[in-house]
């Protein structure tokens, strides 16, 4: 039941993305999205998964995105519609999403993850393999994320003097 319960707090946060046109409140829609499926994730046992949804997705990635959003201080455009041209495109896959997960449910689908082999998890090995391998990767996105905020504040301030 709270499976189900976050599962679809999860669906109508993502939803309500499609209509919401303030980025405060579209960003605070995918950070409730991002959590609820956390909670799924957790609930199905897979804590390490569900660790990192919080942990990275919601804590870091999105507090990134809010606090960029607030540094930008975007305005909404008077005479702006009222919903994004994405509504009913999302509104038909959401639909078409909901008609084959039913159609795989009553087919009586398995949610199961597969078995591996024997081949069990290790946080230890995962992470000496991802700190020695793609560490470079790591650290290069960091530069380009703060690059790009720093692009986007020169942006909105030659906006900015031009509107001044």
């Amino acid at each position: 039941m709270a499976l189900a319960l976050f599962g679809l707090v999860s669906l109508g946060a993502a939803a309500s993305m499609l209509f919401l046109r303030e980025p405060m409140r579209v960003a605070l829609a995918l950070i409730t999205s991002m959590t609820a499926l956390g909670a799924v994730y957790g609930l199905m046992g897979v804590h390490f998964i569900a660790a990192f949804q919080v942990l990275i997705y919601v804590g870091a990635v999105m507090v990134f995105m809010v606090y960029v959003i607030m540094l930008l201080e975007v305005k909404e455009a008077p005479g702006s519609r009222r919903f994004s041209s994405l509504a009913v495109p999302g509104a038909v896959a959401g639909v078409l999403l909901a008609a084959a997960l039913g159609a795989g449910l009553l087919r009586g689908g398995s949610a199961a993850l597969p078995e591996r082999g024997g081949e069990t998890f290790s946080l230890v090995q995962f992470s000496s393999v991802f700190w020695s391998q793609y560490w470079l990767v790591v650290e290069l996105t960091t530069v380009f994320l703060v690059g790009a905020i720093v692009a986007a504040l020169a942006v909105v301030n030659v906006s900015r003097r031009r509107q001044g």
